[in-house]
């Protein structure tokens, strides 16, 4: 099949790292015109390098903070005097915090408000003048199963809310921006196994650091976990960004104001909430494996 998205420009938010680095590489795989944006220069760099080594391609890194408004406009700005348009939006930058109810401070619910649902509701706004001069626009907002599916323990309430929030927002924007062809929809990933996110889960939850063979043990000691025992796998960042990729393209043309739960099945547990069912049980065997090194 085909994608047709080649020479389509495409702006990935959050895209240096996890879903959105895989996602950048699937579309410029498909020679598509890719924009990714982030916070750090550093992992900019690094990623636009990844990306030009597997696929021989450049593409255009901006720094940007999508909670700024300030850093939203430029970006665009520079969008629109580069490539005059914009074919695909995919807001993916996010994240996720995960503590009890009773836990969670002001300062928290902003942020996530502020990263999560405001981020794609402001970065969306303005990026619909260069989309309307698209003659297909595309528009995928990265959510969560957390939309959907409580999390506890330690607790989603803070993000399961926010994530929600861009599951409607998708659903209503996908009838307001019908009338210039312009289509959006949401993925909400599952469990998926991205290096810094399930690092700093292991280390809230396990209270210390893992070096790199601790890490993998815990990790396929959960994967069975997770999985319910059944021969199943963690979800990796380009099982999302192929869902991404065929979102986008004239294949999924009919595809319109839809949530689609990307996790593995109704039997794939939280990864989270494993770790802290199971934290007693792993950090008793960490300490004395430790113990006898």
């Amino acid at each position: 099949m085909q994608t047709e998205l080649a020479g389509k420009v495409v702006c990935i938010t959050g895209g240096s790292r996890g879903i959105g680095l895989s996602t950048a590489q699937a579309f410029a795989a498909e020679e598509a015109k890719v924009v990714i944006c982030g916070r750090d220069p550093g992992n900019l760099k690094t990623a636009a390098e990844q990306i030009r080594s597997a696929t021989g391609r450049s593409i255009d890194a901006i720094q940007a903070d999508v909670t700024r408004v300030a850093d939203i406009d430029r970006m665009m700005t520079q969008i629109g005097a580069t490539h005059g348009r914009i074919d695909v939006l995919v807001n993916n930058a996010g994240t996720g915090i995960y503590k009890a109810f009773s836990d969670v401070t002001d300062e928290e619910l902003l942020s996530g408000m502020s990263i999560n649902f405001f981020a794609q509701f402001r970065v969306t706004q303005r990026a619909l003048p260069l989309l309307r001069k698209s003659d297909a626009g595309s528009v995928i907002n990265v959510s969560g199963r957390t939309a959907m599916r409580g999390n506890f323990p330690p607790g989603t309430s803070c993000t399961g809310p926010a994530k929600a929030a861009e599951v409607r927002f998708s659903i209503d924007l996908a009838s307001e921006l019908a009338e210039w062809r312009i289509r959006v929809n949401a993925v909400m990933p599952g469990v998926i196994e991205t290096p810094d996110r399930f690092k700093l889960w292991e280390s809230q939850a396990l209270k210390m650091n893992l070096d790199a063979s601790m890490a993998e043990e815990v990790r396929r000691r959960l994967e069975r976990s997770v999985s319910g025992g059944k021969r199943w796998r963690l979800g990796q960042p380009e099982d999302i960004a192929n869902v991404i990729v065929f979102l986008a393209s004239p294949l999924a043309a009919y595809v319109n104001g839809v949530a689609l739960m990307v996790d593995g099945g109704p039997h794939i547990k939280s990864y989270v909430s494993e770790l802290y069912t199971q934290q007693a049980a792993i950090i008793q065997e960490l300490a004395e494996k430790n113990s006898k090194q």
